[in-house]
């Protein structure tokens, strides 16, 4: 039996109020009153039988259960503004569409992209989420952000940053009473983990730490996505394997820190990869400029 859907108003505007921390700001977006938002909202959480916001303090926070659902909702409305826009056949000609990881997207690059707006007014970025590679013609995306070792046939790749692998957790668990001083403290504290293309990252930093591998078997929380996993070391619930490109912002910050100076050097990276024939359009050439002085710290 299929589930049945919430309403659209209410995924629109929990949305619009993820992503602005503000009622006030989504009513302003989707042009109604916060009085509408804030129905809506209700309106969803009971349907879903889940509680999306934390209101305290004038201040707006989303629950971990509207973190996990943020993503695939976000992600959803994007493509149907893609599937729009191949629809009404608009002309493209400024239109940049960029297929990248989720959480590449939501931890690197979605908080640099606005220096990208402001020095390039007249290309339209939009950003689609996709774990897996994509058909350029058919997807209609101009460029895509993947890890790996840059070697894929037909495709141009450009390097953009290597990643090293460090446990990173919140500066409050080093306060909780149990120590992290040394590597072999982590026996007493929760592992966090990613699935996937991640899996082995525990294993792959204890053997560079010349600790027995099993200890990344101990009792832990997995997680699907790493920005999700970066979330949960963010909010004190364990200690997580940080790469660079996702969690430099929240160590920089004060979100993360950390607890060891060791650091695995990983072999693959990320590139921007565009099909040949379409890699310098004036749209993507400028993109690719961009990001990757952005990815060295240049811009």
């Amino acid at each position: 039996m299929t589930a049945r859907l919430p309403s659209l108003n209410g995924l629109r505007a929990f949305e619009a109020a993820a992503r602005h921390l503000s009622f006030t700001q989504a009513a302003a977006e989707l042009n109604v009153t916060q009085t509408a938002i804030s129905h809506q909202i209700k309106r969803l959480e009971e349907e879903l039988g889940v509680r999306l916001f934390v209101r305290q303090n004038r201040a707006l926070t989303l629950t971990p259960e509207a973190k996990d659902y943020l993503p695939g909702i976000r992600a959803a409305f994007n493509d149907m503004r893609l599937a729009t826009d191949r629809l009404q056949r608009k002309d493209d000609g400024h239109v940049l569409t960029v297929s990248t990881l989720a959480s590449l997207a939501a931890k690197w690059l979605l908080p640099r992209l606005t220096a990208f707006q402001e020095a390039h007014p007249g290309i339209d970025v939009r950003i689609t989420t996709s774990s897996g590679l994509v058909d350029f013609q058919r997807d209609n995306v101009d460029a895509a952000i993947r890890y790996g070792r840059g070697q894929w046939q037909g495709v141009r790749a450009d390097w953009l940053m290597a990643d090293e692998l460090f446990p990173v957790c919140s500066p409050a668990l080093l306060q909780a009473g149990k120590p992290l001083k040394c590597p072999e403290d982590l026996r007493d504290h929760v592992l966090l983990h990613t699935s996937n293309i991640y899996s082995d990252d525990w294993r792959l930093w204890l053997t560079a730490a010349g600790l027995p591998t099993d200890l990344s078997k101990q009792p832990g929380v997995t997680f699907d996505l790493i920005f999700v996993t970066i979330q949960a070391a963010i909010d004190g619930i364990g200690v997580a394997m940080g790469r660079t490109s996702y969690v430099q912002d929240d160590i920089s910050k004060g979100r993360l820190v950390v607890p060891f100076k060791i650091a695995l050097p990983t072999d693959a990276g990320f590139y921007l990869v565009s099909p040949q024939g379409r890699a310098d359009s004036p749209k993507l050439s400028a993109f690719r400029q961009w990001l990757i002085a952005s990815a060295q710290g240049k811009s």
